[in-house]
């Protein structure tokens, strides 16, 4: 059993801005990704889900993180199906893409050829981190419009052979896939297609979130991921750090250690990502639920 614990991202603006986490000088991408390993072994890369990752720049993390670290990478916003405008395309193909008088396009908007192309370059760009042994998984988060209706079943079911060798996870905002009509023909297609079920937790009794379910689908990792409990921000917020701007409490830490010790022993490894981003809270979260899961709640 290996239960690693991180942060989603590790550049966020309000986490540099605070100067509460990066010590004094610390002010280049290298030092601040070489910091951050040195007090974390796991991150979560969410600027892939902004633009399309690189391969450069993959082995450039690569190379700044020492042996075991381990990255989960966001999947780009166009293939979870989330609206795509074209400046957020690689350059050179934006001239392949149709003029349809939006300012948003979607996966189903996109010419099979460009899409093949985005795919190829995806894979691409995460072929260092998997040579190295540093790539953990892909993580699609599929926004709440994606239900569990047969048509966008369809699309979450092509990502998840698209994405084949790679270890994959899938989050759901829609409830309707974990609700108690479709959660149990949800988890096994997860189980089916090796897909890493992401636990998530979240604010109580708000829209566009998903319901928590403790369950471990794939044998080789399970994955956490703690979204804050701010639910006067979590619809309508203008920014992502006002969103997740959430301090858990020692006591809701300790009641989430428990059931995060129990799932790891049900996969080979567990990743726990706070995406509660705001300032330096998901690190200070992180290093506390660390110590808890360390010593024992």
């Amino acid at each position: 059993m290996s239960i690693l614990v991180g942060t989603a991202s590790w550049t966020d603006k309000t986490l540099i801005e605070s100067g509460a986490f990066y010590p004094p000088g610390c002010n280049s991408a290298e030092a601040r990704l070489r910091y951050y390993a040195s007090v974390f072994p796991l991150v979560e890369v969410d600027s892939s889900y902004y633009s399309m990752p690189s391969a450069t720049n993959s082995a450039l993390w690569v190379e700044r993180t020492p042996p075991g670290f381990v990255f989960d990478v966001k999947a780009f916003r166009l293939f979870t199906g989330h609206q795509t405008e074209p400046r957020f395309f690689p350059k050179d193909l934006q001239a392949e893409l149709p003029s349809t008088g939006k300012k948003n396009l979607y996966y189903k908007d996109i010419p099979l050829a460009v899409l093949d192309e985005l795919w190829a370059r995806f894979f691409e760009a995460l072929q260092p981190l998997h040579a190295a042994g540093k790539l953990g998984s892909v993580l699609f988060q599929f926004p709440h419009w994606i239900t569990a209706a047969p048509k966008a079943r369809e699309h979450v079911e092509h990502c998840a052979e698209r994405m084949h060798p790679f270890l994959t996870a899938f989050e759901f905002r829609n409830e309707s896939w974990l609700g108690e009509k479709h959660r149990e023909s949800t988890l096994a297609m997860e189980r089916e297609r090796g897909i890493v079920h992401v636990i998530v937790d979240a604010p109580e009794g708000v829209t566009k979130r998903v319901h928590t379910v403790w369950e471990a689908t794939s044998p080789e990792l399970a994955i956490v991921r703690l979204h804050g409990r701010n639910a006067s921000t979590w619809s309508g917020a203008e920014s992502a750090a006002e969103r997740f701007n959430y301090d858990y409490s020692e006591e809701e830490l300790r009641e989430l250690a428990p059931p995060i010790a129990q799932i790891g022993r049900r996969a080979a490894r567990t990743h726990v990502l706070f995406n509660n981003c705001y300032r330096d809270v998901a690190q200070r979260n992180a290093a506390s639920m660390s110590r808890l899961l360390e010593n024992g709640p």
